[in-house]
């Protein structure tokens, strides 16, 4: 799930038809193959990035006629400057939906300075994203305020929420109709080769975080050989694409809400909300009973409180930010704290719209979902009585797949015995992408190396703050080292301490946090 890109404002986002195989490895390299385009670099520094390029490339919507309608990928770069040169690294924050154009100059910064400058760093808007052409955008404004409440009482706010989706739906074949056929991962796979080629490379480095680990997987098993280092941080289960992962996302991120209630339990001395975790938790669903019945400063209702917590759900830096507005809304009913919190981590703006647009284009399209509402319905249920706090917000999020105009493709088996050694890196209690999934992806890719954050619940853990991940990370594309064990991982790192409360009034004031893990997860977003 991927909520949108770029929502950090101060702390830095029916099924029709039978099922149709998607193309597989030799379908991709099938016939000639078009001459590589060209790619013309121009100078787009930014303040945080001033040696930061951009271009773009133009790709064929249906890869299988290569000379048939184009769309126009949107690249940055920032170039190597040593003498040794190891080729491109292309760097995705996941999504799908997330923009990708940022993350070469935050990876280029982040990693040490020796081995970022071997490596031209390429950062990429995905077909439909940003500033890619077409970018879709189905229904502006489909998130904004006051939504219906998550939680059905009833058949009729049920069915609510179910026109909602299905409106959706329905705009995004009526305004992308002709486009929402390609969007899906194999189809994006395929553009990273047209992007290989044009920038004139025999083999690509890859670096995917989140949903762009499972886009990695997908490249590497249509052209194993053109595959020279692969790096996997928080990493999607290849298994459960997309309905059952959704599912297992909601136990998991109801695990990290009572985390959250734990930490504000530890910290009482800065909260006043008691030491019982389950008091604290209580006192949170006792918010949410209010802000349905009158939302908070006309703004924050139940669904918008939930878009506003969950990111604490992907990392823990934003807690304390989180904890303040709780605080102050359970002690002093200050609305205005809940107001400012929602616009800084819940509001979606343009590109989470487009963000979206693109997520449900692509999950929708990469596989099945359940036919019948029915099987929604009774899953939700029996899930939410005991992960109550996204369950149905998860649904809804996901429902328009239920009524998508195009049929889906049956997902690509990523396992592959052709690759170099991959270099997979996942948090044990990460709840966007359950730990279950890097094991999983680790069997499926032959001679691929395990690195486990124990205890740590972040998701998208290297180059934000974790020495001894990073430095995993930095002997593998120094030299391909990957660490061997004998267990189920390879090489086990301690989670990062937990972040501790700010001042009250620094908190309240929602202030930039400057930090690593801040930066890095202001440009992942949320929603895998």
């Amino acid at each position: 799930m991927t909520k949108r890109a770029g929502i950090l404002v101060a702390v830095g986002a029916t099924v029709a038809g039978l099922l149709t195989a998607a193309p597989g490895p030799a379908a991709a390299t099938a016939g000639s193959t078009p001459p590589a385009p060209k790619l013309k670099w121009t100078d787009c520094p930014t303040e945080s990035y001033p040696t930061l390029q951009c271009a773009k490339v133009r790709a064929p919507l249906d890869h299988r006629r290569p000379s048939g309608r184009q769309v126009t990928l949107a690249l940055s770069r920032v170039p190597h400057t040593a003498k040794k040169f190891q080729g491109p690294l292309l760097v995705n924050p996941g999504g799908p939906g997330g923009s990708g154009l940022s993350m070469a100059g935050f990876v280029a910064s982040s990693l040490p300075k020796k081995v970022a400058a071997q490596y031209d760093v390429i950062g990429f808007d995905p077909r439909g994203v940003g500033k890619s052409t077409p970018a879709l955008n189905c229904l502006p404004g489909h998130f904004d305020p006051v939504r219906p409440d998550s939680v059905p009482t009833s058949y009729r706010a049920e069915r609510v929420n179910r026109d909602r989706a299905e409106s959706f739906a329905r705009a995004c074949g009526e305004k992308h109709g002709d486009v929402l056929p390609y969007m899906d991962t194999v189809s994006a796979a395929k553009d990273l080769d047209v992007i290989r080629r044009a920038l004139g490379s025999r083999q690509l480095n890859y670096f995917g975080y989140s949903y762009g680990t499972y886009l990695g997987a997908v490249y590497a098993k249509l052209y194993p050989e053109r595959v020279r280092r692969l790096v996997l941080d928080s990493v999607v289960d290849p298994d459960d694409v997309w309905y059952e992962g959704n599912l297992g996302q909601d136990y998991a991120f109801d695990d990290r809400h009572k985390a959250f209630a734990a930490w504000v339990a530890k910290n009482d001395a800065a909260y006043g909300l008691g030491t019982d975790p389950a008091r604290v938790e209580a006192a949170w669903y006792r918010m949410r009973a209010d802000v349905a019945r009158k939302p908070a400063g006309g703004t924050v209702g139940a669904s918008e409180l939930e878009d506003t917590f969950l990111p604490g759900g992907y990392y823990n830096g934003y807690w304390p930010y989180l904890a303040e507005a709780f605080a102050a809304y359970v002690k002093d009913r200050d609305a205005e704290a809940l107001v400012e919190v929602y616009e800084n981590f819940g509001a979606v703006d343009a590109s989470g719209d487009n963000g979206y647009s693109v997520y449900t284009a692509v999950q929708c399209r990469d596989a099945g979902w359940p036919e019948h509402w029915s099987t929604w319905r009774n899953d939700s249920r029996r899930i939410h009585k005991k992960a109550p706090f996204m369950t149905w917000n998860n649904t809804w999020y996901n429902a328009p797949c239920a009524n998508w105009p195009v049929p889906p493709l049956r997902p690509l088996p990523v396992n592959n015995r052709q690759l170099p050694p991959a270099l997979i890196l996942q948090a044990t209690d990460d709840a966007a992408t359950p730990y279950g999934g890097a094991v999983s992806m680790h069997r499926k890719l032959k001679g691929s190396s395990l690195v486990v954050e124990e205890g740590g619940g972040n998701h998208g853990i290297t180059l934000s703050g974790n020495e001894c991940l990073d430095q995993h990370l930095t002997a593998y594309l120094t030299d391909g080292t990957v660490p061997r064990g004998r267990g189920e991982a390879d090489a086990v790192c301690a989670a990062l301490p937990e972040p501790k409360p700010l001042p009250a009034e620094k908190a309240a004031a929602q202030s930039v946090d400057n930090s690593k893990g801040s930066r890095l997860h202001g440009l992942l977003g949320f929603r895998r």
